[in-house]
């Protein structure tokens, strides 16, 4: 171990004693985003105007950022989808929390999986960091990490789907799905008409359900798509179980013009003053969303 590796978990170690991952989450991310805008504004959210890959996303992160060496990070499995790897590199802090009986599952999670998707997302929002917390060091002999290239239009046809299924049953028709990387844990739709219950909306059930699949409340890395932008109540439950990002079709702003009752808080707004970083992403298929809302019927809404 030389000895700048060495002075490298030592400042690793005092960071993670006096602050709190949210800080360094946050200070990680800017420093991450604010190095892609010096050297590769170009690439900024397919300002390119071409896509980007997750190979070419992994080889700016971990080589050119990181300075990592391929050898540190074999590749698994490649295709235009989805670029997967097995970690082995040295890391200051897996070393920081072997030493501080610290547990990574929690740190990394904390600190350094929603500044890394800060960094894809920079990039293209398409992209998606996933780390199974299964195998990661020092539990594993490395950390099983990969890029996905996520086809939100495909999430969010489920979710119509899914909200076309609520209205034929006599309920509002709102539809969602929760994703994780490619991979669906959950699609539900809201079914507060029928069964009397103002909570029963589509993202509370995707919510739960996804925590079930996961056997954990905290849904890190995973989307929330819903056919319509969440309600400050369904906002604030996608904080408290730190999704990563909230897609939506149509607006609050543009379903309450059409007649549905709304509380006109946005979603961005919830997020912005919560604790949680999380992306806002809205327009997906916006029109075949407020196709849904074009013909409500008074007291249905």
């Amino acid at each position: 171990m030389n000895g700048q590796f060495e002075e490298q978990i030592v400042s690793q170690m005092e960071r993670l004693k006096v602050q709190p991952l949210r800080v360094i989450e946050a200070e990680v991310a800017a420093k991450r985003t604010e190095w892609l805008e010096q050297r590769h504004s170009a690439f900024r959210s397919g300002a390119s105007g071409t896509s980007i890959p997750p190979r070419r996303a992994f080889e700016l992160l971990f080589f050119e950022y990181m300075g990592l060496r391929p050898a540190d990070l074999p590749i698994l499995h490649e295709d235009d989808a989805e670029i997967v790897w097995s970690s082995c590199n040295p890391c200051p802090t897996l070393e920081a929390c072997k030493r501080l009986g610290l547990d990574t599952r929690t740190i990394c999670r904390g600190a350094y999986e929603k500044s890394t998707q800060a960094f894809l997302s920079f990039l293209d929002p398409h992209l998606r960091f996933v780390r199974d917390y299964h195998e990661i060091r020092p539990y594993s002999r490395h950390c099983l990490e990969r890029i996905v290239r996520v086809d939100f239009e495909r999430m969010m046809r489920m979710a119509i789907e899914e909200a076309k299924c609520s209205r034929h049953n006599g309920n509002k028709g709102y539809g969602a799905v929760i994703a994780l990387g490619s991979d669906i844990l959950a699609r539900a739709h809201d079914t507060a008409i029928r069964e009397r219950d103002p909570s029963l909306h589509a993202e509370v059930y995707a919510i739960r359900a996804a925590v079930h699949v996961l056997g954990d409340g905290d849904l890190s890395g995973a989307i929330l798509f819903s056919t319509c932008e969440p309600c400050p109540m369904c906002s604030s439950l996608a904080v408290w179980a730190n999704l990563t990002a909230i897609v939506f079709g149509a607006s609050i702003e543009k379903t309450a013009a059409l007649g549905k009752t709304r509380i006109q808080v946005p979603a961005r707004e919830i997020v912005k003053r919560s604790p949680a970083w999380m992306e806002v992403i809205p327009g997906v298929l916006e029109d075949e969303c407020l196709e849904l809302y074009q013909a409500i019927k008074p007291g249905n809404q």
